[in-house]
């Protein structure tokens, strides 16, 4: 028997959520339920959802900062349908420009919604144990790892995080905002702590022969630059 689907919905209507919420339920699905960006973030990167269901108007954090955190940060790549009242091109082009793997313009049916999800998560699942490559760096998303060479990082989550975001992005680069919203949502701590991070990241990829690698743009942040394989 098929395992039911376990759903995030991110949805600051109270009326809209609890139609969205009562429809999953009664496909007997798992459903959690945020009505902030703030909370959605903290669920998405506690607990391995199918899907993330994310309106893209919230009182608190834009969606599309909440889908870009979400993919940064959740436990394995989860699959992110947005759900919004925005249908012109340009908007639908943001959304997936963030991370988004569907989108669907409201009103909608929910039929069509428990479909999409459906697909999603079984898209989701066939992509969940794939490792990312760029040159000799290899990223395993599920299992928060890293190796450079072959060599494993001993990256903490913050490091992650970080060398995810600048894979993410490469060969561009990562504003600080970006990274600091990666790591910390909407409250970064005081200090300078990001610049710590990317010293410890650097030390890291120094360690294992990735010399050079995270570069520093003047007035932006930082970009990954990585060698292809055969230069290492």
């Amino acid at each position: 028997m098929r395992r039911p689907l376990s759903i995030l919905v991110v949805e600051d209507h109270p009326a809209i959520a609890r139609q969205i919420v009562a429809f999953l339920d009664g496909l007997h699905w798992l459903t959690d339920h945020a009505a902030s960006g703030t909370l959605a973030i903290e669920l998405a990167t506690r607990e391995a959802y199918d899907v993330v269901l994310l309106d893209l108007t919230l009182p608190d954090v834009d969606g599309l900062a909440v889908c870009r955190a979400i993919k940064l940060r959740a436990p394995r790549n989860v699959p992110v349908l947005m759900l919004t009242a925005r249908d012109a091109f340009e908007d639908k082009a943001r959304g997936f420009e963030c991370g988004a793997d569907d989108y669907l313009t409201k009103p909608f049916d929910l039929r069509e919604l428990a479909l999409r999800c459906a697909a999603l998560a079984r898209r989701g699942q066939l992509h969940a144990d794939q490792a990312m490559h760029l040159g000799a760096l290899t990223l395993l998303v599920r299992e928060r790892r890293a190796t450079y060479q072959d060599v494993p990082l001993a990256l903490t989550q913050c490091g992650f995080t970080l060398l995810l975001a600048l894979c993410h992005a490469a060969p561009h680069a990562v504003s600080r905002a970006a990274l600091m919203f990666a790591l910390w949502g909407a409250n970064p701590p005081d200090s300078d702590a990001l610049k710590s991070h990317i010293y410890s990241l650097r030390k890291q990829l120094d360690a294992a022969g990735g010399v050079n690698m995270i570069a520093t743009i003047a007035q932006l942040g930082y970009r990954l630059d990585v060698p292809p394989a055969g230069d290492v």
